[in-house]
């Protein structure tokens, strides 16, 4: 981690400067889903049925992030339709299910996109994703994540996973490049 350079004012509480310029240089944002997306319970019913919150500031997050030039994928390592689904309404380009072994479709989306490391931002909230957090130029750790993916990330969020984390990030990217303003839409 780098050392303190000076705290800047962002929406939601200050960030050392370092982590603006790593942000200003984000092209793509990867995500993982569960403890991320959601707070990273599942709700299993009698018929197999899987359910999962997620939350609207975090959708427009995405769409906004979208509209101002940064491309966002999502690595998880369970399958679900309802991913799949709101993934696809939120307007993700990349949406990789079912991988446990994260880094290298996080590689492959690099390599297809033409982006150094450095480009890219990964948020994760357990241990299958500090080696994705620990690969990118801005890894991110949601405020609940596991003790060691705190310590491997450049940034905690102030907000838990589930709750708002994605779109805390999403905004900060934005600031950082001058297109916060530019974020309009509606919540999905």
């Amino acid at each position: 981690m780098n050392q303190p350079n000076s705290l800047t004012n962002t929406l939601y509480g200050q960030v050392d400067s370092n982590i603006l310029s790593q942000a200003a240089q984000i092209k793509l944002l990867v995500c993982d889903v569960d403890g991320v997306f959601s707070d990273g319970r599942i709700y299993l019913g009698n018929d197999g049925e899987e359910l999962k919150a997620f939350n609207t500031k975090d959708g427009f997050g995405i769409k906004a992030l979208g509209q101002n030039g940064v491309d966002v994928a999502v690595i998880t390592g369970r399958q679900s339709n309802i991913v799949e689904k709101r993934m696809t309404a939120l307007g993700v380009k990349f949406i990789i299910q079912g991988e446990e072994d994260k880094l290298p479709a996080l590689m492959k989306i690099a390599k297809n996109l033409e982006l150094t490391n450095e480009q890219i931002a990964y948020i994760g909230d357990d241990v299958p994703d500090l080696p994705c957090i620990e690969a990118v130029g801005l890894g991110v750790a949601v405020n609940d994540a596991h003790p060691l993916v705190k310590q491997g990330a450049n940034y905690v969020t102030f907000i838990k996973g589930g709750f708002g984390a994605v779109r805390e990030l999403c905004d900060l990217i934005m600031q950082s490049q001058n297109t916060l303003q530019n974020a309009k839409g509606s919540s999905i």
